[in-house]
């Protein structure tokens, strides 16, 4: 409740000098009465009328030492930001701030004194895994959709952004307040985290790929007004990558189509790609944000694209596909005739052991084989261009914005301090340099070793209401090429297994190469301070929203935290361990299933994810 303000007045007559203080006591006296019948915290004066919301409530649990750390209004930079997701939802770089970080944002002198000091002090594995509530992606219910096909934008009312604002209050409880705070801020709106984005028609062809993808505003907001725009790349960017081959003869290409805020003009026209005859191609989507619908530029832009965002209505989320499984079965058939070669994996010289893959349980997360390592030139007006020599020496003052990933973690910081090398083919937007891109590392990992890692059925990405799904499952991996579930390769992927074999694997590894891995670049400086430190933390994370807890295994990480979150030291524990619960499921459904998981695949009515832990603590 506001106070009144009271505002110079006329003189009155006498009467109203003695009604005046009159009334003042009977009001003063009725707000006493009030509280005295109420009891504590049945009325708070400084509420402001702001009770936290749920999902500021659900932040404001037992867990946050997150809740201990000031907030500034630092974007990260593109170098760093990897994946949005841990660099826009630290403490360093909390640029447009949901209610749960709001909420939760406090200085290291807040009520919530324990967190706060141990996260100065350096955390105990344990406590970093609290944290993850500040490294929560932001919570978003995605509606139902009228149709996917584009249409003419609708400017609305912009979502709230605020930065998290420093109080001396405790982490914000769900209302009625119990504790009255003298300084609890205002109400803030959640920060939006979904996007559309316009599929050309034609999207496999070759002036289908050298068309503008147009980045706007999930529902009809507009770009501006969703903040779903390339220069808000490191909350909302969107990108796009497209692997190629060449069935005559097994050749592999790669090719970034550019994606551009809608309403915008590419800063320099998109390079025309010579594709060959009958090329079979697969196009990969990569999102900064939380959930990333595709919408067609024609209403057969999306079937001619054979794409594929969600089952059911059910999202992926931050990734999405055009002819995956069809582009993997020509890869299949290009190799059994003898076409396509696929180079060796190869031995890494400074530890002696196989060279990593998307697919081994050394480097794996919780939600492995995701999102690009496409890069786009930015420039300060807003528009971007594809990254290529001509367009570099063109635009002189752009830079460069990314979508981190798993992709590009293997392919620019993992492989390098290996000693090792990604698969790379002729780029052809950037005139036939040697680029990476997502299906060839999953063309690659198909030389795994076992025990193999495969997209698992805890992987948020994959959950059905919260739920597992082995249909959405299998959809994710038939469009990475992957196998769908067997009882083969659920003895490595299963969720019980792909925890159990984290823990033992991946721990093991960074336990033997923390020497080297420490002398690596971090993705992510905001999640660790090295490679090691990085990718320790990265586990931690992984176990803790995997749930692996729930299979009986004991995360064996620990981290120390610095007082801004960032990890800066590990240990590890070896000791093998066996999952006892392998039947222990997802949480409980949030919401009844809108259709039936057998349903085939629907363009409407399309549901993002109600929470999602941190989505790729790679950086993706």
């Amino acid at each position: 409740m506001r106070r009144a303000h009271w505002s110079a007045r006329p003189r009155r007559a006498r009467a109203a000098k003695v009604a005046v203080p009159v009334a003042l006591a009977l009001v003063v006296g009725l707000i006493l009465g009030l509280k005295l019948i109420g009891g504590p915290g049945s009325l708070s004066l400084s509420a402001q009328g702001a009770c936290a919301t749920p999902s500021a409530a659900a932040s404001a649990t037992s867990s946050t030492t997150a809740s201990a750390t000031p907030s500034t209004a630092t974007s990260a930079t593109p170098s760093t930001t990897a994946s949005a997701t841990p660099a826009s939802a630290t403490p360093a770089a909390a640029t447009t701030a949901t209610p749960s970080t709001v909420a939760s944002a406090t200085p290291a002198t807040a009520a919530s004194a324990t967190s706060s000091a141990t996260a100065a002090a350096g955390t105990t594995q344990a406590v970093s895994a609290t944290r993850l509530s500040l490294h929560h992606r932001r919570h978003h219910h995605r509606g139902h959709r009228p149709h996917p096909t584009a249409s003419p934008t609708v400017s609305a009312t912009a979502t709230t952004t605020a930065s998290a604002t420093p109080t001396t209050s405790a982490v914000a409880t769900p209302c009625p307040s119990v504790t009255p705070s003298a300084t609890a801020t205002a109400p803030v709106a959640a920060a939006n985290v979904s996007c559309d984005i316009i599929v050309p028609a034609d999207p496999l062809s070759a002036a289908g790929l050298a068309t503008a993808y147009q980045l706007t505003g999930a529902g009809g907001m507009s770009a501006a007004a969703s903040g779903c725009t390339t220069a808000n790349s490191a909350n909302l960017g969107a990108f796009v990558q497209a692997t190629i081959l060449d069935p005559a003869t097994g050749a592999l290409s790669v090719y970034s189509p550019l994606v551009i805020t809608q309403g915008t003009a590419p800063a320099a026209a998109p390079v025309v790609p010579a594709l060959p005859a009958n090329a079979v191609v697969t196009i990969d989507f990569g999102f900064n944000g939380t959930n990333l619908t595709q919408v067609g530029a024609t209403p057969a832009a999306l079937q001619q694209g054979n794409c594929a965002d969600n089952l059911n209505g059910s999202l992926f989320g931050q990734v999405s596909f055009c002819n995956g499984a069809a582009f993997f079965q020509a890869v299949a058939t290009a190799e059994a005739a003898g076409l396509l070669q696929v180079p060796a994996l190869g031995v890494s010289p400074k530890t002696g052991q196989p060279c990593p893959t998307t697919r081994s349980f050394t480097m794996i997360d919780q939600d492995q084989s995701d999102n690009v390592t496409t890069t786009y030139l930015l420039t300060a007006t807003g528009q971007t261009a594809q990254f290529n020599p001509a367009n570099v020496a063109a635009l002189p003052a752009a830079t460069t914005i990314v979508n981190g990933s798993d992709n590009k973690l293997l392919a620019a910081f993992l492989d390098p301090t290996l000693g090792c090398a990604p698969f790379t083919a002729p780029d052809l937007s950037q005139a036939g340099a040697a680029g990476p891109s997502q299906a060839l590392n999953e063309i690659q990992a198909q030389a795994q070793a076992a025990p193999v890692a495969l997209v698992p059925e805890n992987d948020e990405m994959t959950l059905v209401n919260n739920a597992f799904s082995a249909d959405k499952t299998n959809l994710y991996r038939s469009n990475v090429g992957q196998p769908a579930i067997s009882a083969a390769n659920d003895a490595a992927s299963s969720p019980a297994n792909y925890c159990q074999n984290m823990a033992n694997i991946q721990t093991a590894f960074l336990n033997a190469n923390q020497a080297l891995l420490a002398t690596g670049a971090s993705p992510v400086p905001a999640v660790g301070t090295n490679l090691l430190t990085f990718l320790a933390n990265r586990e931690l994370m992984s176990f803790t929203n995997l749930n692996c807890a729930n299979f009986g295994l004991t995360n064996p990480v620990t981290v120390t935290l610095d007082a801004n979150g960032v990890a800066t030291a590990a240990t590890f524990n070896t000791t093998q361990q066996t999952a006892t619960n392998p039947g222990a499921t997802a949480a409980p459904p949030t919401t009844p299933a809108t259709t039936p998981a057998t349903a085939p695949p629907v363009r409407g009515h399309r549901i993002g994810r109600h929470h999602h832990g941190l989505m790729n603590p790679s950086g993706a």
